[in-house]
């Protein structure tokens, strides 16, 4: 009898503790908040430490795509475009386009090696997109920089550590300044070198600009130095290059309009004259002597657009 009051009694006393200290519902509300956002977490990180490199979602394959050829030089191409796209998604992009344009085209030209240069030009379509976007992303670049490296010698002048004028460069600094300057300071934070994370800066954007900053602050790292003063020339180096691209484009203007009206011109009249009639532009592509003539002129507009490009691409 007394061991069944005192099992009575204990289940009691846990009754009462369990009914008392038992979560409200606001608590049980807010725990499972806590709980959801702790599972998209987990499913957004993947559940890794790791760095991804942007090869492919899945790690396995992964390994075989870096093994690829081209396949660094496709991911520096979307890191310096600024794109988190993977290399696997653009080179099978790339493949698929090529194979089913250049099929298709096939069947309607009389010529096989004139529908492998219509693969070709539609299989290279993401990287023109990517060298298009590469370019437009280096030039916003070009145009923060010397914004930047004013913030940053007016932060050493005030007494900051350059690790934390790096960080307000970060949240200073418009895009796509700020993102990168933010990855140099993580990685730095993280235990990377400063050369070495300086190094990774300067290979995603592989600008003179950028070049003459890395240096700055490397020798200044190995030498010491006034670094402030040193910015300080940098920023006005900076500024007169990109005065002086602002004059060599306008000078160099005409040069890539008349390239442009060049390229474009034979494809405008050809597409003219086929809407006109037919049966005038018929034989270049249905004759062996017409098709002759077309390899021949892509190539020497391809030739045109080298020399061009060749002459109105000044280095400062």
């Amino acid at each position: 009898m007394p061991v069944v009051i005192f099992l009575g009694l204990l289940i009691f006393t846990f009754a009462i503790a369990y009914y008392v200290l038992r979560p409200t519902k606001t608590e049980a509300a807010v725990q499972e908040r806590l709980d959801e956002l702790q599972d998209r977490r987990a499913e957004a990180t993947g559940q890794t430490i790791l760095k991804e490199e942007g090869y492919s979602s899945s790690p396995d394959f992964a390994h075989i795509i870096r093994q690829f050829p081209g396949a660094i030089g496709t991911l520096n191409l979307i890191r310096q475009a600024g794109q988190k796209w993977m290399v696997d998604a653009v080179m099978g992009v790339s493949l698929l386009s090529a194979f089913v344009v250049g099929g298709l085209a096939s069947l309607f030209v009389p010529g096989i090696l004139l529908a492998i240069i219509i693969g070709l030009v539609a299989g290279s379509v993401p990287y023109i997109s990517l060298f298009v976007m590469r370019a437009q992303r280096f030039q916003k670049c070009d145009d923060l920089l010397p914004e930047a490296i004013d913030l940053m010698a007016r932060g050493l002048r005030a007494g900051h550590a350059l690790t934390a004028v790096i960080e307000m460069v970060a949240d200073e600094i418009a895009e796509p300044i700020a993102s990168e300057f933010k990855r140099l300071h993580e990685e730095v934070q993280l235990g990377v070198t400063l050369r070495d994370a300086t190094m990774n800066l300067v290979s995603r954007l592989p600008r003179g600009d950028m070049r003459f900053l890395a240096t700055a602050i490397l020798l200044q790292k190995e030498t010491g130095g006034n670094l402030a003063v040193i910015l300080d020339k940098t920023a006005a180096v900076a500024r007169e290059r990109a005065r002086l691209r602002g004059q060599i484009k306008i000078y160099t203007a005409q040069g890539r309009v008349t390239g442009f009206v060049l390229c474009a011109m034979p494809f405008v009249m050809f597409g003219l004259l086929s809407a006109v009639n037919w049966q005038f532009e018929r034989l270049l592509v249905t004759e062996d002597l017409g098709r002759i003539l077309i390899y021949v002129g892509l190539g020497l507009m391809l030739l045109g657009v080298l020399i061009i490009r060749k002459i109105i691409d000044v280095k400062v």
